[in-house]
């Protein structure tokens, strides 16, 4: 039986609510510049902002629950810093940054699914900062779940391990310190890859990476590999394309190689994890072709590439489904 009410729906409906003044927040820095208390008017001035627009929504934001307010002055705990700064290293503005960028997108919903066609006008996403807010909230929500999906994968018996579209490096680094006898090559766009040389500067596992640059959707991937990740790649792609990429995957490996894909994979009903439908819909506004998969769809793709025994390791929740299969 149902548990839904007119008052939990209004609830879930009205959900954008808190959503959009966490955004907003987190798009006008305010969380940095609240480390030592301020008043509305000093974080007005300090920020170039309106005094009323200001006030509402420092209100707003302590009622949620991330600013503290007393005898009328704002601040920051310590642990919202933390999480919340554009300064500290733990931070998960990039990735409300992100959120923000989705927003328009989301905001088209309707229209996309009556006419079939999103807006791809560019959001900047792949422009100098919001390239870089992108790449380091995927580092942000990917560093956790990364050493977990090392240790699935039980990579032992691979040597050389390619990461496709790797970012920063979060998961290359993950299977290097799980895996000491294994070397990674960093696969990605310029811009990217340089932003892994940073990041990964003071790694004690550099040594053993390497980087190469490209577009895996335009040049072939480096080869000689007996190990390919696809860690959150294929939810962007058709079914047409993650063909396409797998083929290239497969002639990047030696004879007898592996290829380990991590995303969401749905359930035969495709409603399940239901974290896995709903990222489906972001596919359906933000890409051509994207979608989330079942096991059965990323096998048929991969049995098309000509990889055999494909199988599911892991189902997962939260992005966290792991596939392998391998080159004859």
């Amino acid at each position: 039986m149902s548990n839904w009410t007119a008052e939990t729906l209004l609830g879930h409906a009205r959900g954008f609510i808190e959503s959009r003044i966490i955004i907003s927040a987190a798009e006008l820095d305010i969380f940095t510049h609240l480390k030592s208390p301020k008043s509305v008017e000093e974080l007005a001035a300090a920020l170039s902002l309106e005094k009323r627009g200001t006030e509402i929504l420092l209100n707003a934001v302590a009622a949620i629950g991330l600013l503290e307010k007393k005898d009328e002055r704002y601040y920051c705990t310590p642990e919202m810093y933390r999480l919340l700064s554009s300064d500290a290293p733990e931070s998960v503005r990039p990735m409300l940054l992100h959120s923000g960028s989705m927003w328009s997108r989301w905001s088209n919903l309707s229209e996309v699914i009556r006419t079939g066609k999103q807006d791809m006008t560019p959001s900047g996403l792949f422009e100098n900062a919001e390239l870089r807010a992108f790449i380091f909230a995927m580092h942000v929500a990917g560093r956790d779940l990364a050493a977990s999906i090392a240790r699935c994968a039980k990579g032992e018996a691979s040597k050389k391990l390619l990461d496709v579209g790797g970012a920063t490096g979060s998961y290359a680094e993950a299977f290097l310190n799980e895996y000491p006898e294994m070397s990674a090559t960093i696969f990605d766009r310029a811009p990217v890859i340089a932003m892994a040389k940073e990041r990964l500067a003071d790694s004690p596992v550099l040594s053993r990476i390497s980087f190469a640059s490209g577009d895996f959707y335009c040049d072939p991937l480096p080869g000689g590999h007996d190990f390919v990740l696809l860690s959150a790649i294929i939810h962007q792609n058709s079914f047409e394309q993650n063909v396409d990429l797998f083929k290239k995957c497969y002639d990047a490996l030696i004879p007898g190689g592996r290829i380990l894909i991590r995303d969401h994979v749905l359930t035969p009903d495709k409603i399940s994890p239901p974290a896995g439908a709903l990222f489906a819909v972001n596919m359906l506004v933000s890409t051509d072709g994207g979608n989330c998969y079942t096991f059965a769809e990323i096998q048929a793709a991969l049995e098309k590439a000509g990889f055999t025994h494909a199988a599911l390791l892991q189902e997962g929740s939260k992005m966290d489904g792991v596939v392998e299969g391998f080159k004859a």
